[in-house]
C-alpha cells in the first residue's frame, strides 16, 4: 500500500475510534507513528506536536497535518489531515441527524452512556500529557515551567487570554531556568 493510503487509514483509525478531540488523540498518534509504524523518532514527534499546538486550528488535524508533511509534503498532509476529519464529520452528522438534545435528556440510556463517556475522555487526555512530559525531559527541577504557565491559564485574567502570551512565558522561563543550569553546571566542572 502507498504511502499516501497508509497515512490516510493511519489517521481515519485514529479519527473514528477516538473521542475527547486532540489531546485524547495524542498518545494513539504518537503510539501508531512513532512505535507501531517507525515513521517518525519521539523527539522528531515531540517538536511536531509543539508546532501542532502554537498554530491556530484543531489540534487533531493540525497533528495529522504536520506528520504528513514530515513525511510526504503537501500530499501527505492532504492525506492525513482527510483521514482525520472523514471520521468526525460522518459521526458529526449522524447525530445532527438522530440524536436531538431531547433524545439525550429524556433517554436514560443514552445519558449514562455519555456520562460514562466523559470520565474516559479526561483519562484519554492524561494519558499524552503525562508521555509528554515524560519524553519532554520535564523532572522535579522544570516542573516550574508547565506549572507556572497552567497557573496563567488558570488565573483568568484577560490579559493573559492569548496563547501566544502562554507560549511566550514558556520560552522565557525555558531561557531563564535552562540559562541558570547550564551556568551553574560550568561552575561546578571548574
Amino acid at each position: 500500500m502507498n504511502i499516501y493510503l497508509q497515512l490516510f487509514f493511519t489517521f481515519l483509525k485514529i479519527g473514528a475510534f477516538t473521542f475527547g478531540g486532540g489531546w485524547a488523540m495524542i498518545s494513539i498518534i504518537e503510539k501508531e507513528i512513532v512505535d507501531k509504524k517507525h515513521w517518525l523518532e519521539r523527539p522528531e514527534f515531540l517538536d511536531l506536536l509543539a508546532i501542532a499546538q502554537a498554530v491556530p486550528g484543531i489540534l487533531a488535524v493540525n497533528i495529522s497535518v504536520v506528520v504528513g508533511d514530515r513525511l510526504k509534503g503537501m500530499k501527505g498532509s492532504v492525506a492525513a489531515a482527510a483521514g482525520t476529519i472523514l471520521p468526525s464529520f460522518i459521526i458529526i452528522l449522524a447525530i445532527a441527524i438522530f440524536l436531538t438534545p431531547e433524545l439525550i435528556k429524556n433517554n436514560a440510556v443514552i445519558s449514562a452512556i455519555f456520562k460514562g463517556i466523559r470520565p474516559a475522555v479526561v483519562a484519554l487526555i492524561i494519558a499524552p500529557v503525562l508521555s509528554s512530559a515524560k519524553a519532554a525531559g520535564i523532572t522535579w527541577k522544570t516542573i516550574v515551567i508547565p506549572a507556572g504557565v497552567a497557573l496563567l491559564i488558570f488565573s483568568g485574567l484577560p490579559v493573559v487570554s492569548n496563547p501566544i502570551i502562554y507560549i511566550l512565558s514558556g520560552g522565557i522561563a525555558g531561557y531563564i531556568v535552562f540559562t541558570r543550569r547550564a551556568v551553574s553546571e560550568k561552575k561546578e566542572n571548574r
